[in-house]
Protein backbone atom coordinates (compact mmCIF):
# COMPACT_ATOMS: atom_id res chain seq x y z
CA UNK A 1 0.00 0.00 0.00
CA UNK A 2 1.44 3.63 -0.82
CA UNK A 3 1.63 6.28 1.01
CA UNK A 4 -2.04 8.02 0.46
CA UNK A 5 -3.58 4.72 0.95
CA UNK A 6 -1.78 4.35 4.29
CA UNK A 7 -2.75 7.67 5.52
CA UNK A 8 -6.05 7.36 4.52
CA UNK A 9 -6.42 4.15 6.45
CA UNK A 10 -4.44 5.38 9.55
CA UNK A 11 -6.77 8.49 10.03
CA UNK A 12 -10.37 6.63 9.66
CA UNK A 13 -8.71 4.08 12.45
CA UNK A 14 -8.32 7.04 14.84
CA UNK A 15 -12.01 9.29 13.63
CA UNK A 16 -13.60 6.00 13.61
CA UNK A 17 -12.78 4.93 16.93
CA UNK A 18 -13.39 8.41 18.51
CA UNK A 19 -16.64 7.98 17.22
CA UNK A 20 -17.42 4.65 18.56
CA UNK A 21 -15.77 5.86 21.81
CA UNK A 22 -17.86 9.08 22.05
CA UNK A 23 -20.93 6.94 21.44
CA UNK A 24 -20.12 5.23 23.72
CA UNK A 25 -20.11 7.80 26.68
CA UNK A 26 -23.20 8.64 25.17
CA UNK A 27 -24.62 5.07 25.61
CA UNK A 28 -22.68 5.18 28.99
CA UNK A 29 -21.12 2.12 28.32
CA UNK A 30 -18.16 1.14 30.69
CA UNK A 31 -14.45 1.23 29.20
CA UNK A 32 -14.57 -2.30 27.56
CA UNK A 33 -17.61 -1.07 26.04
CA UNK A 34 -15.89 2.02 25.12
CA UNK A 35 -12.58 0.16 23.48
CA UNK A 36 -15.11 -2.35 22.27
CA UNK A 37 -17.09 0.18 20.07
CA UNK A 38 -14.10 1.81 19.13
CA UNK A 39 -12.06 -1.11 17.47
CA UNK A 40 -15.78 -1.84 15.52
CA UNK A 41 -16.11 1.63 14.86
CA UNK A 42 -12.48 2.52 14.25
CA UNK A 43 -11.32 -0.89 12.00
CA UNK A 44 -14.62 -2.32 11.05
CA UNK A 45 -15.19 -0.45 8.00
CA UNK A 46 -11.24 -1.62 6.71
CA UNK A 47 -11.40 -5.48 7.89
CA UNK A 48 -14.88 -5.80 6.06
CA UNK A 49 -13.24 -4.18 2.47
CA UNK A 50 -10.02 -6.38 2.77
CA UNK A 51 -12.18 -9.97 3.70
CA UNK A 52 -14.47 -8.94 0.65
CA UNK A 53 -11.51 -8.47 -1.36
CA UNK A 54 -9.02 -11.11 -0.53
CA UNK A 55 -6.71 -9.23 -1.94
CA UNK A 56 -3.34 -8.09 -0.91
CA UNK A 57 -3.23 -7.15 3.07
CA UNK A 58 -5.45 -7.13 5.71
CA UNK A 59 -4.44 -3.94 7.02
CA UNK A 60 -5.34 -4.07 10.83
CA UNK A 61 -3.16 -7.02 10.87
CA UNK A 62 -0.53 -5.84 9.00
CA UNK A 63 0.45 -2.63 10.43
CA UNK A 64 1.48 -2.59 14.48
CA UNK A 65 -0.12 0.32 15.37
CA UNK A 66 -3.79 0.72 13.98
CA UNK A 67 -5.46 -1.67 16.81
CA UNK A 68 -3.04 0.14 20.07
CA UNK A 69 -4.31 3.81 18.03
CA UNK A 70 -7.61 2.69 18.26
CA UNK A 71 -8.00 1.70 22.03
CA UNK A 72 -5.64 4.21 22.85
CA UNK A 73 -8.06 6.94 21.77
CA UNK A 74 -10.98 4.96 23.59
CA UNK A 75 -9.35 5.33 26.73
CA UNK A 76 -8.31 9.57 26.30
CA UNK A 77 -12.45 9.90 25.26
CA UNK A 78 -13.45 7.47 28.26
CA UNK A 79 -11.57 9.50 30.87
CA UNK A 80 -11.21 13.46 29.80
CA UNK A 81 -14.64 12.59 28.11
CA UNK A 82 -16.05 16.06 29.61
CA UNK A 83 -15.03 18.00 26.64
CA UNK A 84 -16.43 15.97 23.88
CA UNK A 85 -19.71 16.19 25.48
CA UNK A 86 -19.78 20.21 25.37
CA UNK A 87 -20.33 19.59 21.62
CA UNK A 88 -23.78 17.86 21.31
CA UNK A 89 -23.42 17.67 17.35
CA UNK A 90 -19.84 16.31 17.55
CA UNK A 91 -20.96 12.58 17.65
CA UNK A 92 -22.28 13.17 13.96
CA UNK A 93 -19.78 15.18 12.61
CA UNK A 94 -17.05 12.86 13.31
CA UNK A 95 -19.13 9.73 12.30
CA UNK A 96 -19.92 11.25 8.79
CA UNK A 97 -16.12 11.91 8.55
CA UNK A 98 -15.01 8.74 9.41
CA UNK A 99 -17.96 7.69 6.77
CA UNK A 100 -15.64 9.66 4.23
CA UNK A 101 -12.51 8.61 4.95
CA UNK A 102 -13.48 4.73 4.67
CA UNK A 103 -14.92 5.61 1.61
CA UNK A 104 -11.94 7.12 0.31
CA UNK A 105 -9.99 4.06 1.89
CA UNK A 106 -12.35 1.61 -0.15
CA UNK A 107 -12.52 3.17 -3.35
CA UNK A 108 -8.70 3.66 -3.59
CA UNK A 109 -8.13 0.00 -2.48
CA UNK A 110 -10.38 -1.47 -4.86
CA UNK A 111 -9.36 1.41 -8.08
CA UNK A 112 -5.60 0.06 -7.29
CA UNK A 113 -6.18 -3.28 -7.77
CA UNK A 114 -7.82 -2.48 -11.36
CA UNK A 115 -11.55 -3.48 -9.89
CA UNK A 116 -14.80 -2.68 -11.99
CA UNK A 117 -16.06 1.03 -11.21
CA UNK A 118 -19.12 -0.87 -9.94
CA UNK A 119 -16.85 -2.62 -7.38
CA UNK A 120 -15.43 0.44 -6.88
CA UNK A 121 -18.28 1.99 -5.80
CA UNK A 122 -19.64 -1.06 -3.99
CA UNK A 123 -16.60 -0.96 -1.50
CA UNK A 124 -16.40 2.40 -1.06
CA UNK A 125 -19.96 2.08 0.13
CA UNK A 126 -19.58 -0.98 2.46
CA UNK A 127 -16.05 0.23 3.71
CA UNK A 128 -17.67 3.58 4.62
CA UNK A 129 -20.93 2.77 6.57
CA UNK A 130 -19.20 -0.91 8.08
CA UNK A 131 -18.17 0.21 10.85
CA UNK A 132 -21.26 1.89 12.36
CA UNK A 133 -23.17 -0.86 10.91
CA UNK A 134 -21.24 -3.27 12.99
CA UNK A 135 -21.71 -1.22 15.50
CA UNK A 136 -25.46 -1.04 15.29
CA UNK A 137 -25.18 -4.25 15.42
CA UNK A 138 -23.35 -5.37 18.59
CA UNK A 139 -26.02 -2.80 20.36
CA UNK A 140 -29.03 -4.76 19.13
CA UNK A 141 -30.13 -1.51 17.59
CA UNK A 142 -31.64 -2.02 13.51
CA UNK A 143 -28.36 -0.80 11.28
CA UNK A 144 -28.93 2.92 10.46
CA UNK A 145 -28.44 2.10 6.58
CA UNK A 146 -31.61 -0.41 6.75
CA UNK A 147 -33.87 2.45 8.29
CA UNK A 148 -35.39 5.54 7.22
CA UNK A 149 -32.88 8.40 7.79
CA UNK A 150 -31.70 10.91 6.09
CA UNK A 151 -28.81 10.37 3.72
CA UNK A 152 -26.44 7.97 5.28
CA UNK A 153 -25.39 5.03 2.94
CA UNK A 154 -26.48 7.39 -0.14
CA UNK A 155 -23.52 9.70 0.56
CA UNK A 156 -21.55 6.89 0.57
CA UNK A 157 -22.26 6.08 -2.56
CA UNK A 158 -21.94 9.11 -3.98
CA UNK A 159 -18.43 9.21 -1.96
CA UNK A 160 -17.60 5.96 -4.05
CA UNK A 161 -18.55 7.80 -7.25
CA UNK A 162 -16.76 11.42 -6.42
CA UNK A 163 -13.83 8.83 -6.01
CA UNK A 164 -13.82 7.23 -9.06
CA UNK A 165 -15.04 10.35 -11.32
CA UNK A 166 -11.84 11.68 -10.21
CA UNK A 167 -9.40 8.82 -10.38
CA UNK A 168 -10.49 8.68 -13.98
CA UNK A 169 -10.17 12.17 -14.68
CA UNK A 170 -6.06 11.59 -13.71
CA UNK A 171 -6.06 12.92 -10.55
CA UNK A 172 -3.50 11.10 -7.99
CA UNK A 173 -2.33 11.81 -4.27
CA UNK A 174 -5.08 13.50 -2.16
CA UNK A 175 -7.05 15.02 -4.45
CA UNK A 176 -9.64 12.04 -5.35
CA UNK A 177 -9.38 11.21 -1.31
CA UNK A 178 -10.44 15.43 -0.81
CA UNK A 179 -13.36 15.21 -3.35
CA UNK A 180 -14.27 12.49 -1.79
CA UNK A 181 -14.85 13.72 1.44
CA UNK A 182 -16.20 17.11 0.67
CA UNK A 183 -19.36 15.14 -1.47
CA UNK A 184 -20.01 12.58 1.19
CA UNK A 185 -20.09 15.38 4.05
CA UNK A 186 -21.68 17.68 1.87
CA UNK A 187 -23.87 15.28 0.52
CA UNK A 188 -25.09 14.70 4.48
CA UNK A 189 -25.07 18.23 5.73
CA UNK A 190 -27.46 18.88 3.07
CA UNK A 191 -29.86 16.52 3.55
CA UNK A 192 -29.71 17.05 7.14
CA UNK A 193 -30.32 20.75 6.16
CA UNK A 194 -33.46 20.48 4.07
CA UNK A 195 -34.61 17.04 5.79
CA UNK A 196 -33.79 15.13 2.76
CA UNK A 197 -34.49 11.22 3.18
CA UNK A 198 -34.48 7.97 2.01
CA UNK A 199 -38.30 6.73 1.49
CA UNK A 200 -39.48 3.79 3.42
CA UNK A 201 -41.86 1.07 1.68
CA UNK A 202 -44.79 3.22 3.11
CA UNK A 203 -43.72 6.39 1.97
CA UNK A 204 -43.50 4.70 -1.71
CA UNK A 205 -47.33 2.51 -1.09
CA UNK A 206 -49.05 6.32 0.19
CA UNK A 207 -47.65 8.26 -3.28
CA UNK A 208 -48.95 5.76 -5.06
CA UNK A 209 -52.42 5.87 -3.87
CA UNK A 210 -52.67 9.56 -3.60
CA UNK A 211 -51.91 9.61 -7.42
CA UNK A 212 -54.33 7.32 -7.90
CA UNK A 213 -56.49 9.13 -5.64
CA UNK A 214 -56.24 12.24 -8.07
Amino acid sequence: MGFVALSLDFSAVVIGSLGGSLFAVDRKLDLIGAMALALLCGLGGGLLRDMIMQVGDVYILRTSYAIPASAITAAIVFFLSAPFQRHPHLIEWIDIFSVALYVAAGAGKAIAYGLAPWTVILLGMLTGVGGGMLRDVFLGDVPRIFQKSNFYAVCAILGSIAYLAASSLGLTGFLPALICTIVTIGSRRLSLRYDIKSPSQSDVHNALRERRGK
